[in-house]
C-alpha cells in the first residue's frame, strides 16, 4: 500500500514538473533586492553568532543586542555626561569642607595633598565657592589682580572675572541670574544668566615675591558673595580655610558615577541639557522626576560600562590618536586641551569634538576661553608629555599662565618612570632640567 501511494505521488510530481515552462516569467511587481539591505540567517560578530529567521532575531540574539545596547549607552553616558559628574563631586567635596551657602573657601597657606583636585597647583592661591541661584540672583564682587571663572552645573562656561573678565582685572560687581529669572535687570553690574541653578566659582591670585599673605589679604578685602536681595545691605562675608583639609572633588570611576550624574539631572531644569543627551541618560534609567534605581541586571551592565568608560577616557587622555594634538612631529609633547585649536566649546567647523571634551574633563577642572587664548600677559598654554622616547609612560607636565611668548613654561614632574623605564620612587629626589629664560609669568 505504501509503495503504491509513493509511486502515485512520484508520477503526479513528475507530471507537474514537466508542465512548468523552462523559463518562468518574472512577476510584474518583482525587483532585484540589493544584498546590502538583506539580513542573513546567521552572522558572526564581536557579540558572537547572531541568528535570524526571515530577518527576525531569535531569543538569544535579542538578549545579546539589548545587553550590548545598554552597555554602549552606559559607556557613552560616562564619556559625555562626565562634566556634570565632575561638578557634582566638586560640590559634594566643598560642602563637606564647609563651603556652603554664601561661605567662600580659601587656601590661606596654599593647596596641599590632603585636598583631592584634578588640576590644582601650589603656586597660586585659590578661592572657591558654590553659587545656588534657586532663591534668586546672586552678586559676586570680584577682587583686582585675579583670574576667576564661573561654570554652570554641566561645566559650561558662564563668564570670566578678573584679568580675563569684563572688569579687566580691576575688580567689579557681577550679577548672576537664574535660568528662569523674569524680573528687572539692574544697572551697575556685569550681568550674566546661567542655564543652571548650580554654578561653580573659582578664582586665583598670584603670590607677591613668593609670599601668600598679600594675596590672601587682597581676596579677603575685596571678594564678596551675597544674594542680590541683600545688595543694599550685604551681610558680612563668611570664610573657611581649606588648607590642610581632607576632602575629595573628583568624580567616581565606578558605577556610582551614574549617581553623580543623576544628581545634576534631578536638580536642574530639563532644558538645561540638550534633548539627545537627556535621551541617552534616560535610556539607562537617569530621568528627571524619576528615581534612578537600576535592577540587578542593569547595575551589572553599568558597572561594566563605567569600567570601559574609565579605560576609554584614560586612553583618550594619555594615548591620544589625534595627530593634531601633538606640538611637534614624532614628539611626546601634546596639548591636553585639544580645543586650543578651535574653541573652548570643543567645536571644530560646527562639529562637537567628543573625544577632546572627554579628554579635557577627565584630566582637568574648569572651562573658559582663556584656556585657548594666546594673549601675552593673561593667556594660558598647556603641554604634557605622557611617554618617553620609547613610548614608556613618563609624566612631565607644564602649565604656563600669563605667558609672554609662544612657548615655554614652568614644569611639574609627575612621572611614573625615570625615562629609562625604571619606576620613580616617591622617597627619592629627582631633577628636571628646564631651558633658561622660559617666557612665562606669574605661575
Amino acid at each position: 500500500m505504501k509503495r503504491t501511494v509513493l509511486a502515485a505521488c512520484a508520477l503526479i510530481c513528475a507530471a507537474a514538473s514537466t508542465a512548468v515552462p523552462a523559463q518562468q516569467k518574472k512577476p510584474k511587481m518583482a525587483m532585484d533586492i540589493p544584498a546590502a539591505i538583506t539580513t542573513p540567517d546567521s552572522v558572526d560578530t564581536r557579540l558572537g553568532t547572531l541568528k535570524f529567521f526571515d530577518g527576525l532575531p531569535d531569543k538569544n540574539t535579542v538578549e545579546k543586542v539589548y545587553d550590548n545596547l545598554d552597555v554602549q549607552r552606559g559607556v557613552q553616558a560616562f564619556l559625555n555626561a562626565m562634566p556634570g559628574a565632575s561638578l557634582a563631586a566638586m560640590r559634594k567635596g566643598l560642602r563637606e569642607a564647609g563651603v556652603t551657602g554664601n561661605t567662600i573657601g580659601i587656601f590661606e597657606t596654599l593647596l596641599d595633598p590632603k585636598s583631592l583636585f584634578l588640576t590644582g597647583n601650589t603656586e597660586t592661591l585659590y578661592v572657591t565657592a558654590w553659587l545656588d541661584l534657586k532663591n534668586g540672583p546672586v552678586v559676586v564682587e570680584s577682587p583686582p589682580n585675579s583670574l576667576g571663572i564661573m561654570d554652570d552645573f554641566w561645566f559650561r562656561y558662564v563668564t570670566d572675572m578678573g584679568l580675563r573678565g569684563l572688569d579687566q582685572g580691576q575688580g567689579g560687581k557681577f550679577l548672576f541670574l537664574p535660568p528662569d529669572y523674569t524680573g528687572d535687570v539692574p544697572i551697575g553690574y556685569f550681568v550674566f544668566r546661567s542655564r543652571t541653578y548650580g554654578n561653580w566659582l573659582v578664582s586665583r591670585g598670584f603670590l607677591v615675591n613668593g609670599d601668600v599673605k598679600p594675596t590672601v589679604e587682597n581676596f579677603k578685602q575685596h571678594i564678596r558673595m551675597y544674594p542680590f536681595a541683600q545688595a543694599a545691605n550685604p551681610p558680612e562675608q563668611q570664610w573657611v580655610n581649606l588648607s590642610g583639609q581632607a576632602f575629595n572633588t573628583i568624580h567616581a570611576n565606578d558605577v556610582t558615577f551614574y549617581e553623580e550624574v543623576n544628581t545634576v539631572v534631578q536638580e536642574e531644569p530639563a532644558d538645561a541639557l540638550d534633548a539627545e543627551t537627556l535621551g541617552l541618560l534616560a535610556s539607562i534609567g537617569i530621568e528627571k522626576g524619576k528615581p534612578f534605581a537600576p535592577d540587578t541586571r542593569m547595575k551589572k551592565i553599568l558597572t561594566d560600562a563605567a569600567a570601559v568608560g574609565n579605560a576609554t577616557a584614560r586612553a583618550l587622555t594619555f594615548r591620544s590618536r589625534d595627530a593634531t594634538q601633538f606640538y611637534y612631529p614624532n614628539s611626546a609633547w601634546f596639548n591636553p586641551f585639544v580645543g586650543a585649536s578651535f574653541s573652548h566649546e570643543f567645536l571644530n567647523g560646527g562639529a562637537l569634538d567628543l573625544d577632546a571634551r572627554t579628554s579635557w574633563f577627565y584630566q582637568a577642572t574648569g572651562i573658559t576661553p582663556a584656556m585657548v587664548a594666546r594673549v601675552p600677559g593673561s593667556g594660558s598654554q598647556y603641554a604634557i608629555a605622557a611617554v618617553d622616547s620609547r613610548g614608556e609612560y613618563l609624566f612631565a607636565c607644564c602649565l604656563p599662565r600669563r605667558y609672554t611668548g609662544a612657548s615655554g613654561a614652568m614644569f611639574y614632574l609627575l612621572s611614573t618612570t625615570d625615562g629609562q623605564g625604571k619606576a620613580l620612587d616617591g622617597a627619592k629626589t629627582y631633577r628636571l632640567h628646564v631651558p633658561a629664560s622660559v617666557p612665562v609669568k606669574d605661575f
